[in-house]
C-alpha cells in the first residue's frame, strides 16, 4: 500500500498554536496514475458512507456526526488538548463542505459530488491546551457528511 503525506491546499491553521498540519488519504486509498492530473476533491474510498461516522484510526473520539447535512457545530468534549488533532469527513452529494475547528483556526474545504461518497484525513499537531473546541461543518443542505475528529 502507498502512503503518502500532503499538506492540503487551502487548508489554514493558527501559526503560533500549530506544528503543522498533515493531509493523507483515507485508508485503502490509492494514487492517480502517473500522467494523470491529480483532482482538486478528495479521494473516493470503496466502502465509505455517510450513514456512518468515519472509523478513527487510532487515539479517542471527541466529536462525532453521522448522516448529516447542512451546517452543524459539535464541542470538542474536554476542549483541545497539546499533539494531535484528528478530522475525518466524508460526503456525498454536489457541492463544497468546510470544516473549521476552533479556536485554533484549521480551516479545509472538501468538494463533494453525487453518486461516490469523497473522504478526507487531517491532521494537526498543536502545541497548547485550549479549555474549549468547536468543530463547525459549513454545507450545502443537498450534501450529506459524517465525521469523526479524535485525539
Amino acid at each position: 500500500m502507498l502512503s503518502a503525506v500532503l499538506t492540503l491546499p487551502g487548508c489554514t491553521s493558527a501559526q503560533d498554536d500549530a506544528a503543522h498540519s498533515t493531509h493523507t488519504p483515507m485508508p485503502g486509498a490509492s494514487s492517480s496514475p502517473s500522467g494523470t492530473p491529480a483532482s482538486d476533491r478528495a479521494e473516493n474510498v470503496a466502502g465509505e458512507t455517510v450513514a456512518k461516522a468515519p472509523v478513527l484510526p487510532a487515539g479517542e473520539v471527541v466529536a462525532q456526526t453521522a448522516n448529516a447535512s447542512g451546517n452543524q457545530e459539535m464541542e470538542i468534549r474536554g476542549g483541545i488538548k497539546a499533539g494531535a488533532l484528528s478530522v475525518l469527513v466524508n460526503c456525498q452529494g454536489e457541492g463544497k463542505l468546510t470544516v473549521s475547528v476552533d479556536p485554533v483556526g484549521l480551516s479545509f474545504p472538501l468538494e463533494c459530488v453525487d453518486g461516490e461518497v469523497s473522504s478526507t484525513f487531517n491532521q494537526l499537531d498543536l502545541k497548547t491546551n485550549r479549555t474549549h473546541g468547536t468543530v463547525r461543518v459549513n454545507a450545502p443542505s443537498r450534501v450529506r457528511w459524517a465525521i469523526t475528529v479524535g485525539r
